[in-house]
């Protein structure tokens, strides 16, 4: 009961405090969602119209949902108690920034809430609760920024996930750690030692030995998309940086960037 009350608490406290958040965030077409009728997991819910809404933007620890060989991740249940606080059996919108479905017919979406205060954004609440990660994709990268400044704030202050060793930030230059996490969404952090462009593809290394170190590599469509946002990956050497993305061992362990928004600069010197 106690854990319970503290989960309403800091919930409701998340709600209140983004309740402005869509004025912040005008790049989103606002349409009228309707009322949501069942909270699937941390980052998914259905309205009383049918439609399955991915909370875009996030990605909550997620739940087994019936799937064999599969186990939950750690505070898969609180992240679904969380959201159903603030969502369930009550009237949302949708803002959409981007690809509007997925190929799970999900519609792919910011959620707001309709509140006496004004729309508050659910996605935000989750992450500033540390019941989610920023989880973006090439054709959906609206409005990240506030998000990453939730998750900045949810993660310096020891917030949910952010104090259990299954979702730590990997230190680059512990490969062996980083290969073990193969198969499963990791942030990164280390400096890159060398930046290098080779068949339009550009190589972060974070090590000496490219077939054991952890590498990012930034293939030839996001190059573009990083250039179109004035940004060169090759000014990057010797920088600090925090990667994040699916962790897969092809000589040693690597992250593929699809787009600028996976690979944040924390210091260049």
């Amino acid at each position: 009961m106690r854990t319970t009350s503290l989960v309403q608490l800091a919930t409701l406290a998340a709600l209140s405090s983004v309740s402005t958040a869509a004025l912040a965030c005008p790049e989103l077409a606002m349409v009228p969602g309707g009322v949501v009728v069942q909270v699937t997991d941390g980052d998914t819910v259905v309205l009383d119209d049918g439609r399955v809404v991915r909370m875009i933007g996030t990605q909550a620890p997620k739940l087994a949902l019936g799937r064999d060989d599969f186990d939950a991740w750690p505070l898969a249940p609180e992240a679904k108690q969380a959201l159903e606080l603030l969502v369930l059996n009550k009237t949302v919108q949708l803002g959409f920034g981007g690809e509007t479905i997925d190929r799970y017919d999900r519609q792919l979406a910011h959620v707001f809430v309709d509140t006496p205060d004004g729309p508050a954004w659910a996605q935000q609440a989750m992450v500033a609760l540390g019941l989610a990660r920023v989880y973006s994709f090439p054709d959906n990268r609206q409005c990240l920024d506030l998000l990453f400044a939730a998750e900045g704030r949810a993660r310096l202050s020891g917030l949910g996930i952010w104090r259990d060793p299954y979702y730590s930030v990997r230190a680059a230059a512990a490969p062996g750690d980083v290969l073990t996490r193969a198969g499963h969404y990791e942030l990164v952090e280390g400096r890159v030692l060398l930046a290098e462009q080779r068949a339009g593809r550009i190589y972060l290394n974070f090590g000496r030995f490219w077939k054991q170190d952890f590498t990012a590599v930034i293939e030839a469509p996001a190059v573009k998309l990083f250039t179109a946002d004035g940004v060169d990956p090759l000014i990057l050497e010797g920088a600090l940086v925090r990667v994040r993305g699916w962790v897969d061992d092809r000589d040693g362990p690597r992250i593929e960037i699809t787009h600028p928004e996976q690979l944040e600069v924390l210091a260049i010197q």
